[in-house]
């Protein structure tokens, strides 16, 4: 993958504007339409890039119907707030 990465090296904008559009799809997306909606034009080889990193964080899956965003702030703070087995 570093090889990947250094060739095909997202900036922080282009990152967070593919999250935004993912997330206001608000279900599956295919890539192609991602790439329709999306507010400038990412070369595909960075956009395979963030979504990998997107889905090794936990805010993507990658479904039979396209990509979904699946992760929760709310459900991310309540898993922090849970009991630990001692």
């Amino acid at each position: 993958m570093s090889q990947l990465v250094t060739a095909h090296s997202p900036n922080l904008n282009t990152v967070i504007m593919v999250e935004t559009s993912i997330q206001n799809a608000q279900q599956a997306i295919t890539v192609a339409e991602l790439k329709r909606r999306l507010p400038k034009q990412v070369n595909h080889n960075t956009l395979k890039v963030i979504l990998r990193y997107l889905q090794e964080s936990g805010k993507i899956e990658f479904t039979p119907d396209g990509i979904l965003w699946i992760f929760s702030r709310d459900l991310d703070a309540l898993l922090k707030k849970g009991r630990t087995w001692t």
